[in-house]
């Protein structure tokens, strides 16, 4: 059966230790002396070895007490970190985070996870949207960080990563051979002028066949092989994926994934959001390159 150490009585075997008797690590516990001593002598019996040498006028460690001392500094370091973290109240409170319904995947999920572990006591509202609704949303001060999918960087944010527009359909769907060309987009879909200027300037008829304010309808109807859509690359949700058209269908633009962060959000936590995400898409990006 496990048997526990206790962790004050390991404190004060390691105040002990370091102020190199009963006395003085008594004082800096706030605690009488026959307390301290009590607390060593029931961590001895619990452990069944002597942990301190008590026959010179200052106390020393065994040889024991000398392998303790390692471990304890490690176990109460990590738990007043633990302790710590769980109930700083200086880390409580909400950030609300808006990012495009077409990149909330994969990187989000993770960076959500990681903060989560980081700062228990915050939550993040995730706000899913179109980078046109996002940025309206942000300078109404409803979203205190937001990601957008832009031609251009406004002023105030930063570029994270730039990926090409590719083409999805269903998985061996036929959709994208079909003229007019039948088209999936969200009413608010900022990809949507430049894949239509890029059709039109290949000389390929089309037609918007499938509208909604739903990213699940276009991605049914997609899946289906209703219609084809764009997506930025690797962002393909399940039940769908790049076509390959072998040049039948034109190439698209790039588009920029831009962090904004309002002025208001100041300290350690919001800090550390903005790195997560940072990060996340580094490795988007070096992964990419890896793949090339």
């Amino acid at each position: 059966m496990p048997r526990n150490l206790d962790l004050t009585a390991l404190r004060s075997f390691v105040t002990v230790a370091d102020c190199g008797g009963v006395t003085r690590a008594a004082g800096t516990l706030n605690l009488t002396q026959s307390a301290v001593s009590m607390q060593l002598k029931r961590l001895e019996d619990s452990l069944d070895v002597k942990l301190l040498d008590r026959s010179a006028r200052k106390i020393a460690l065994t040889a024991p007490g000398e392998q303790l001392l390692s471990y304890a500094r490690r176990m109460l370091e990590l738990n007043d970190e633990a302790f710590s973290r769980l109930t700083a109240t200086e880390f409580e409170g909400e950030i609300v985070l808006g990012v495009p319904h077409d990149i909330v995947y994969p990187s989000i999920p993770l960076v959500l996870q990681h903060f989560h572990a980081d700062y228990p006591r915050m939550r993040v509202n995730l706000e899913s949207s179109f980078t046109t609704r996002l940025k309206e949303k942000f300078a109404r001060g409803e979203c205190d960080m937001i990601l957008t999918t832009e031609d251009d960087l406004d002023a105030g944010g930063e570029t994270l990563v730039e990926l090409p527009l590719v083409w999805i359909g269903a998985p061996n769907g036929v959709a994208w051979r079909q003229r007019p060309l039948r088209l999936a987009f969200e009413h608010r879909c900022i990809f949507r002028k430049s894949v239509q200027e890029a059709l039109d300037n290949a000389g390929i008829p089309w037609e918007v066949s499938i509208e909604s304010d739903q990213s699940r309808t276009i991605e049914a109807s997609v899946s289906a092989d209703l219609a084809v859509h764009v997506m930025l690359e690797n962002t393909a949700p399940p039940y769908s994926e790049p076509i390959q058209h072998g040049g039948a269908l034109p190439e698209l633009a790039s588009k920029k994934i831009n962090l904004y962060m309002s002025e208001q959000m100041k300290g350690e936590a919001a800090e550390r959001l903005r790195d997560l995400i940072r990060q996340a898409y580094r490795n988007h990006a070096s992964a990419r390159i890896a793949a090339q």
